[in-house]
């Protein structure tokens, strides 16, 4: 038995059931994407509204994500310091019931392997999708999850993937599941239309708005109608419906807004920018949430930036 898997097996302790879902969710990670995209669409099919909504409850709190920002995931991937965040106090940030640890154990150790949503699909290259960060989660990608390509790769090569990837539109996802420890360090590069966290809220939603395996990154879009010259980019590049463009006049419904930043980093004239935005959950912002911690008197391990 590969010491990786040893180290998985004492972090669940007397929960067996949790390794072996653990093991098998990363060790095969396609087949089991796959086998979620038919059990959603056979819900839609065949099993009545409120059972749905009732499944989709459960299992958006133990399996979700919180989007983050440019900025925000250029901290993540710049950290060389241990980062261990109280967990109630996580809840403001990741609002759900159960996986909301934000840990970050030697960060500097960093994996990269095929993305499973991809591969189902087939919408999309899957190659160099999915980041581990943490020695833990990356070694045991390395050991057991060859199958996928996976490697070990540098922060700043992380950095160069999540570039790229949303250069071509696509949402940065940290991604939180009970079953693995029900803590961050999974973070993807995600294709609104191929995957399967975002196509979940899409068909949740359509049963109860409220609904949402995706929380936002925690902001809000400020438009400078000086700067701006009507272009319309920002609404081809928003995947949430938050901006429309009417006779001329920017329209933006706040609410929808999942504050990824996309629209931001791609607008030719530099005519938008990122606040906190007071209605949704927090930012996942190390810096912010470090020093907040720190005030406050909480459990953490110390960070410093490049």
């Amino acid at each position: 038995m590969k010491e990786s898997t040893r180290k998985l097996i004492r972090d669940h302790g007397w929960r067996f059931d949790r390794f072996l879902h653990n093991y098998f969710y990363f060790v095969y990670y396609q087949s089991y994407v796959r086998l979620v995209f038919v059990l959603v669409n056979a819900g839609q099919r065949f099993a009545p509204p409120k059972v749905l909504a009732l499944i989709a409850r459960l299992v958006f709190n133990r399996y979700h994500s919180k989007v983050l920002s440019g900025g925000d995931t250029r901290k993540i991937l710049t950290l060389d310091r241990n980062i261990h965040l109280d967990a109630e106090k996580n809840k403001q940030v990741v609002p759900f019931r159960y996986a909301t640890q934000i840990i970050f154990q030697e960060p500097r150790h960093i994996a990269v392997m095929d993305c499973p949503c991809k591969a189902a699909t087939g919408m999309f290259s899957p190659e160099g999708c999915c980041i581990a960060v943490g020695e833990q989660l990356a070694r045991f990608w390395l050991d057991h999850c060859r199958k996928y390509h996976a490697r070990r790769i540098t922060q700043a090569e992380a950095l160069a993937i999540v570039r790229r990837y949303r250069r071509r539109g696509h949402v940065t996802q940290a991604f939180f599941k009970v079953a693995t420890g029900g803590r961050t360090g999974v973070i993807c590069n995600c294709c609104p239309d191929c995957c399967v966290s975002l196509q979940a809220t899409a068909a949740a939603r359509a049963l109860d708005p409220a609904l949402s395996m995706n929380a936002p990154a925690g902001y809000r879009v400020i438009h400078d109608s000086e700067r701006c010259t009507a272009c319309g980019h920002c609404a081809t590049v928003c995947h949430f419906e938050a901006v429309r463009w009417e006779n001329g006049q920017r329209q933006y419904r706040q609410v929808r807004c999942m504050g990824c930043e996309l629209c931001v980093e791609q607008c030719p004239r530099q005519a938008l920018t990122l606040e906190i935005d007071p209605d949704k959950p927090l930012p996942l912002d190390l810096d912010r949430l470090t020093r907040q911690n720190q005030s406050e008197g909480g459990r953490q391990i110390s960070r410093e930036g490049f």
